[in-house]
């Protein structure tokens, strides 16, 4: 099913954040009486992000949700007041860092900022690409929980021997998430626009090809007219391309702030 990317956004931190901030860190109080003890909160949160990956966030409401689980709705409030303090928890189970080769060898990667950063985008991408729906959530006010902490904790750790300021090394995770989310939503939409109009990418452009070429023969746009062939093939990775060159920005300053 399409994933909706088009049809509306949420945005974190829209509900009583202290209440969100009480389920995210386990502070609150459990609730003493009502489902049965196979209903929690992991897994209502678990299955929110299940409706969301296969249909987008819009189609996540604590009715649906109660379909899912086969409980009443009423039973979910006891858990979590509503969607909003939901949509937290959600963004924070699925932004919790997960143990990769390399943090289970530390040492051997300390000062190794470039390779921090580029698998910081690589993760990134994966992400957005298992839930699209991220690309639909505003976050500009995000709620901190235990999961994006825990990311900002290990990213921070690893690019700190960039030697750059506190500031700017958050600049720098604000960077690679700009870029990558922009990558994502193209990549996601081209996915969506096969899905809705039925037409492959390669069709698509077929459909347009007799019009541009006699638009290239006309000799209005000499530029485009001269480009090789494989300017537009879709074998050229675009975002390994821009990735390497943000890198390739950040040694300039690096090495610039080693020398003073």
């Amino acid at each position: 099913m399409a994933t909706g990317t088009n049809s509306g956004t949420e945005t974190s931190g829209s509900g009583d954040i202290r209440r969100s901030m009480e389920l995210l860190w386990g502070t609150g109080a459990r609730p003493s009486r009502g489902p049965r003890p196979a209903l929690s909160l992991d897994r209502i949160v678990t299955a929110a992000v299940d409706v969301a990956d296969a249909e987008g966030i819009g189609a996540v409401s604590m009715r649906r949700l109660s379909q899912e689980l086969g409980t009443g709705t009423m039973s979910l409030y006891r858990y979590v007041p509503g969607k909003a303090e939901l949509l937290d928890l959600m963004l924070d189970k699925v932004q919790t860092p997960y143990e990769t080769e390399t943090d289970a060898n530390t040492r051997e990667s300390e000062g190794r900022w470039r390779e921090a950063v580029e698998e910081c985008a690589r993760e990134s991408l994966a992400l957005y690409q298992r839930h699209p729906w991220l690309l639909q959530v505003n976050q500009a006010r995000p709620v901190l929980g235990p999961g994006a902490l825990a990311g900002m904790e290990k990213m921070m750790g690893r690019i700190k021997p960039m030697g750059l300021s506190d500031p700017e090394l958050l600049s720098v995770l604000v960077m690679i998430d700009g870029y990558v989310s922009g990558v994502a939503r193209t990549r996601v939409y081209e996915r969506e626009a096969e899905k809705t109009t039925g037409m492959t990418d390669a069709d698509f452009w077929a459909a347009q090809s007799p019009t541009l070429e006699a638009a290239m023969a006309s000799g209005a746009y000499p530029v485009m007219a001269s480009l090789s062939p494989d300017t537009f093939a879709p074998g050229f990775d675009h975002f390994e391309f821009g990735l390497q060159r943000i890198l390739d920005g950040l040694d300039v300053l690096v090495a610039a702030r080693t020398k003073q």
